[in-house]
């Protein structure tokens, strides 16, 4: 389970050091792909090959699916952190992200979240308030 927020800055190479806490789990090998919202989703190799099964189920008949499955792993890159744990961030990716120096890594369950610093505030502020009011249709009878 990935949790938490960090804000690591991106070197001159397009190098990211991943949180202290992950590199362990993710120190043989992880998926970065596109995410939803223009961030960039960092996926240990277990996970990424749970979700591709799973997308492998769903119907290639679905314009939806076939779209999403394109995008998803036509931008996909498998990264092994180097030794200081840093993993090297593709230049399509760091584009459509908007990635240029100050970033945010955020723990989003399964999955690690990389944010272009502003984006992530810009995208925090206007969903806070909403977070505040969605418990009870997210999670009926939990919280």
């Amino acid at each position: 389970m990935f949790l938490g927020t960090h804000q690591p800055r991106l070197d001159d190479k397009g190098r990211l050091f991943l949180p202290a806490k992950y590199r362990e789990e993710l120190a043989e090998g992880l998926v970065i792909t596109k995410g939803q919202e223009r961030c960039l989703y960092v996926f240990p190799v277990e996970e990424f090959q749970r979700i591709t099964e799973a997308l492998s189920t769903a119907p290639v008949t679905a314009k939806a699916v076939r779209d999403y499955s394109r995008v998803f792993f036509a931008s996909a890159s498998d990264e092994k952190p180097d030794k200081q744990g840093r993993i090297t961030i593709p230049q399509g990716l760091r584009a459509y992200a908007g990635l240029e120096r100050d970033c945010v890594v955020i723990g989003a369950n399964t999955r690690l979240e990389i944010w272009d610093a502003q984006a992530w505030d810009t995208y925090l502020s206007a969903q806070e308030q909403a977070f505040a009011e969605l418990s009870e249709e997210v999670l009926p009878g939990i919280l």
